[in-house]
């Protein structure tokens, strides 16, 4: 089979790639990242989702890498001892406070360690998947076609027959509505469900808990758009969520943000 390391998050990008590659005929080993984030929970949502796959026919590997000691170091509203996340659309300038110094290089290093291990090992080719998309663009430099250039040269100069290893991004171009469309559909070639799929997502950065159950928020800018994903394909989502007072129905997470994104 087609191999492929994909960096999985938790969150609907990534997990929609998880699909992609496993309606493409990939074998796919799954690594996740503990660095002191606040949304711990996709963590948990990442395995959920593995879990709900592996018993539905599918053989996909999955790690967690843990990064312990970093968080404290680390300038940025999203990790453990930050600030308060913002809240708005992406456009917005407060957005950069969600920014993680270096993340994806310190992410990419190590997947691109595993993928030419594995290249090496099976003495085959290996992609590295990521579900990087149109919409990180603006915010998050490390999400540039410009930056996975510079970063792959300098793995392919600093590696022996690292040219076996290339990456993989359909998403590149597209936006979270086009990848949810992709979902959609490959949740229909793999026999899915796709409201148990996605309700083992997390795309929240301020995910709320009540009564020792997580529910994401619908405020912060990664809510936002994940919520308008949605409001376009025209599914509710089957992810629950909150604000400080309690669970909020999906009609009401829908009125806000229309109106967040009315105003944008």
């Amino acid at each position: 089979m087609k191999q492929a390391v994909l960096s999985l998050s938790g969150g609907m990008d990534s997990s929609t790639l998880l699909l992609h590659l496993l309606a493409n005929d990939y074998e796919v080993t799954c690594l996740s990242f503990d660095y002191g984030q606040k949304h711990r929970v996709e963590l948990e949502r990442a395995q959920s989702l593995v879990d709900y796959l592996n018993d539905n026919g599918q053989n996909v590997k999955y790690g967690v890498i843990k990064l312990d000691g970093l968080a404290p170091m680390l300038n940025s509203t999203l990790v453990e001892g930050g600030d308060e996340v913002p809240e708005g659309h992406y456009e917005q300038e407060n957005m950069k406070e969600t920014v993680v110094p270096n993340r994806n290089k310190i992410f990419s290093s190590i997947i691109q360690a595993v993928a030419l291990s594995k290249a090496n090992k099976l003495n085959d080719e290996v992609v590295i998947a990521m579900g990087i998309h149109a919409g990180d663009h603006a915010i998050y430099p490390d999400c540039r076609q410009e930056w996975r250039d510079i970063d792959y040269k300098a793995f392919l100069e600093g590696n022996w027959e690292a040219e076996h290893v290339t990456y993989f991004t359909p998403y590149l171009d597209g936006d979270k509505f086009d990848i949810l469309k992709d979902g959609e559909r490959c949740c229909n070639i793999l026999g899915l469900d796709f409201e148990e799929v996605y309700k083992n997502t997390n795309t929240s950065y301020k995910p709320i808990q009540h009564n020792g159950q997580w529910y994401s928020d619908f405020k912060s800018a990664s809510s936002v758009e994940r919520v308008e994903a949605f409001i376009k394909l025209g599914r509710p989502d089957p992810v629950e969520y909150a604000d400080k007072n309690g669970v909020i129905g999906w009609e009401q997470v829908e009125e806000y943000v229309k109106t967040v994104l009315a105003q944008a």
